[in-house]
């Protein structure tokens, strides 16, 4: 994304934010089609002849724009529930495009999957092998599966987002993987397809993915010489972004290190998400007052953890750029960024130095995944719109929420009114 200040103003891809904010009101997510259309290209440039897939991981964001734009480039997607899988649809994309991942996939979603005819199902459990089995034979139609093989690898990211340990729930041991391909293999209402893995998210580091994707390609050629021939080789997502100091890996020198232990008869199948729309997007946000209290100053702005999660639920870093570059000799505070939510843990950074003013707007950057998409109506707050900035400029692909819409669904009325 080209984000950088234009004759003083910090624009993205040429376009003013301060004019964004006047259009769309503030707080008010911004994303760059340039920025995502140029991320899945690097990815599916960097498997050149490889035969591979790359899927979106819709969780990341899952507006239906960019979950379009995405399709048109032929982006294929790795969904986690069945609402996930309608949004998909909507845009026009085909289920055989689908990867269904996720832990606890409901009998109703299976369902719908398999009808549909998700392109794979990836399993977590026995029990859930069994409910796919049922669902296949309720439609008189088999089901693609992988197994997600947990192989108890330490990712080095957030607990929170490390999915490869054996404490967490993610996935299944290898001894068990063998077990549920005997079963699957055995089953005429199953057709496993491919072996699945995936460690964690925020990865900055290629060799715990490798380590990884290894244990699954030998599980792979064990299950060939048994006679359990597989096509593919998910390796999972996970690429880390830059949001303060953190130095993640090229696309392509991920791309060529897990190539190097895939043998080229298997399909590829990659499920980048952050690593695609995360740097494309900015959360806008409009400073409301300065207070200074005892022990820090506050920045309390119009957003809010309701907007943005990742601060207060990762204590996670995000740059803020005033969007009207400071003079050289403007006054620095040093401050939190907070909101107005009823919780000390709402803050947006914390132990930043900013030369601010009540109704100066600012730029939370690194904002374009788990943003939107972890939002919340937390104290009854409409959640912001999205904006897409295009070759065109500027426009709305979701609209601000409006409290009558919060409540519409709701009845106030008692039995005894």
């Amino acid at each position: 994304m080209q984000c950088q200040y234009v004759n003083g103003v910090l624009a993205v891809d040429g376009v003013p934010l301060e004019d964004v904010a006047a259009r769309f009101g503030t707080p008010c997510f911004v994303y760059s089609r340039a920025a995502i259309e140029a991320r899945f290209r690097a990815y599916d440039a960097a498997f050149g002849t490889r035969a591979h897939r790359v899927c979106y991981a819709v969780k990341a964001n899952d507006n239906l724009s960019i979950v379009r734009v995405l399709e048109r480039l032929g982006a294929g997607f790795d969904i986690v529930s069945g609402g996930e899988l309608e949004r998909v649809l909507a845009t026009g994309a085909a289920a055989s495009d689908v990867v269904f991942s996720g832990v606890g996939k409901t009998a109703a979603e299976i369902a719908r999957a398999v009808a549909a005819g998700v392109g794979c199902l990836n399993v977590e459990s026995a029990a859930e092998l069994a409910r796919i089995a049922d669902a296949a034979a309720a439609a008189n139609r088999p089901a693609p599966i992988a197994i997600r093989v947990n192989p108890d690898i330490d990712a080095g990211t957030h607990p929170y987002i490390s999915t490869g340990l054996k404490e967490n729930k993610f996935g299944v041991p290898l001894d068990e993987a063998r077990r549920l391909y005997r079963e699957a293999h055995a089953s005429r209402w199953l057709e496993p397809r491919g072996v699945a893995c995936h460690i964690g998210s925020q990865l900055t580091s290629i060799a715990p993915v490798v380590d990884a994707v290894r244990e699954v390609v030998a599980l792979a050629e064990e299950l060939d010489a048994a006679g359990i021939a597989l096509e593919h080789i998910d390796v999972g997502g996970g690429l880390g972004i830059r949001y303060q100091d953190e130095q993640p890996p090229a696309i392509g020198t991920l791309v060529e290190a897990l190539l190097a232990v895939v043998p080229a008869r298997y399909t590829v199948v990659m499920e980048p998400g952050r690593s695609i729309v995360g740097e494309s997007g900015v959360l806008l946000t409009r400073v409301e007052y300065l207070k200074a209290a005892a022990a820090r100053n506050f920045v309390i702005v119009d957003a809010a953890m309701n907007d943005l999660l990742r601060p207060a639920l990762y204590d996670a870093w995000h740059e803020v750029r005033p969007c009207r570059e400071p003079a050289a000799d403007a006054v620095t505070l040093d401050c939190d960024v907070v909101g107005p939510v009823c919780e000390s843990g709402d803050f947006l950074a914390r132990g930043r130095r900013l030369a601010v003013v009540p109704g100066d707007l600012l730029a939370v950057m690194s904002a374009g995944a788990y943003g939107f998409a972890m939002a919340s109506n937390y104290n009854a707050r409409p959640r912001p719109p999205e904006v897409l900035i295009e070759a065109e400029g500027a426009r709305l692909v979701r609209a601000r929420e409006q409290v009558g819409e919060l409540m519409r669904d709701e009845l106030a009325r008692l039995r005894d009114d």
